[in-house]
């Protein structure tokens, strides 16, 4: 099983030493990595791995049968190669960024319009949201936009720890995510806490605070059904 050195809040660590555990056409396996896999709406990380004269890209990186594989642009290192990894810092930092404001607005439209995060999508240059059941007006989406930025203003300690799932249960407010969806034998459970109010049970990769996701913009709204609403928002720096 790989060790994932990126949990639970080691997120800004970029080059890591590994041993190849396996490999398979076009991946490899390691004992360790800082790669984040896909998953939970956030894409994975791309970067490199070297050993010994040679190097090659990691293009993605999915879990798959339980396994963290590492898609390989190149020649494949051998199992027990010890090699070293490199991610593609941008990309990744872009990433935590867009998935910390959108635990934010996501927050916000919860406590202003009771509305529950049905799904979401972030990239690196816009991200989207899905809520239900709500259905927004225009001077809705600027309210959301004006508290979520008032919020990035406090310059909140954003912080990832693993907590017992009794206690989640306890401290998460209603409506914040699926708890029931996540398989009841994982708990501990990883999670991002905002402002010791905002306890969300996720596996991405986020910022230390809130003054590093810059000013969210709001770029569009799009009605996806019966009281289903899309939003999609970008990031100044």
């Amino acid at each position: 099983m790989t060790d994932m050195l990126y949990y639970p809040s080691n997120e800004y660590q970029k080059e890591f030493e590994a041993k190849v555990q396996g490999k398979g056409k076009d991946y490899v396996v390691l004992d360790r990595t800082l790669f984040y896999p896909e998953g939970g709406g956030q894409p994975y990380d791309t970067g490199e791995l070297k050993w010994r004269d040679e190097n090659a890209s990691v293009i993605k990186v999915k879990k798959k049968k339980g396994e963290i594989r590492h898609y390989i642009d190149g020649s494949l290192p051998e199992p027990d190669t010890v090699v070293k990894g490199k991610i593609n810092w941008d990309r990744r930092y872009n990433h935590m960024r867009m998935h910390s404001a959108q635990h934010i607005i996501s927050w916000i439209v919860l406590n202003m319009y009771n509305g529950q995060t049905a799904g979401n999508q972030i990239h690196e240059d816009y991200s989207r949201i899905d809520f239900e059941p709500v259905e927004f007006s225009s001077r809705d989406v600027e309210k959301i936009e004006q508290a979520s930025n008032a919020l990035i203003e406090k310059e909140l300690e954003v912080k990832k720890k693993e907590m017992a799932r009794e206690l989640i249960e306890k401290q998460m407010t209603e409506g914040r995510t699926n708890l029931e969806l996540i398989p009841s034998n994982i708990d501990p459970l990883r999670v991002v806490v905002i402002a010791d109010e905002d306890v969300c049970p996720c596996g991405g990769t986020h910022v230390d605070n809130l003054k590093e996701i810059g000013k969210i913009n709001i770029v569009n709204r799009k009605s996806k059904g019966a009281n289903v609403e899309r939003l999609e928002f970008k990031l100044e720096n």
